[in-house]
């Protein structure tokens, strides 16, 4: 199973995050969070494999949470959204380390897109790890 942790300080979104995950085949959500720092220590301890992570939060920026994230070595996929989908922004979450940015407002189905093919990918890749120690 490909897990994912949502952060976005909207209820209503992660709620519609939640719906849009929820019935793909291979992904299951293992937490969200309004909070940023509570959403830094969960994915810490959680070790989700893909984060949905909007850039505006409230107190810290989601970019700031996207550096901490990508500080670790094993850290998850970052799929940034925004209702701001400008330039500037875009290339900051980029080269901070973000895996994918949409826009909320006209890219909102990418993001379901996205974790349907890396969760096709996830079982893939588990399925050719189990049929090489199979082998051994």
């Amino acid at each position: 199973m490909l897990s994912v942790y949502i952060v976005d300080d909207s209820r209503v979104m992660r709620e519609r995050l939640t719906e849009s995950v929820t019935d793909i085949a291979g992904v299951e959500i293992l937490g969200q969070s309004g909070d940023p720092l509570e959403a830094l220590d969960s994915i810490r301890k959680a070790h989700p494999d893909v984060v949905i992570l909007d850039i505006r939060l409230p107190r810290r920026s989601g970019i700031d949470v996207l550096k901490d994230i990508k500080e670790d070595p094993a850290s998850p996929i970052v799929i940034m959204i925004t209702n701001y989908p400008y330039r500037q922004y875009r290339q900051a979450c980029m080269a901070e380390g973000a895996d994918y940015f949409f826009s909320k407002l006209d890219e909102f189905d990418m993001i379901r897109e996205t974790l349907s093919r890396l969760g096709l990918h996830h079982k893939n890749k588990i399925h050719h790890i189990r049929k090489d120690q199979n082998e051994k």
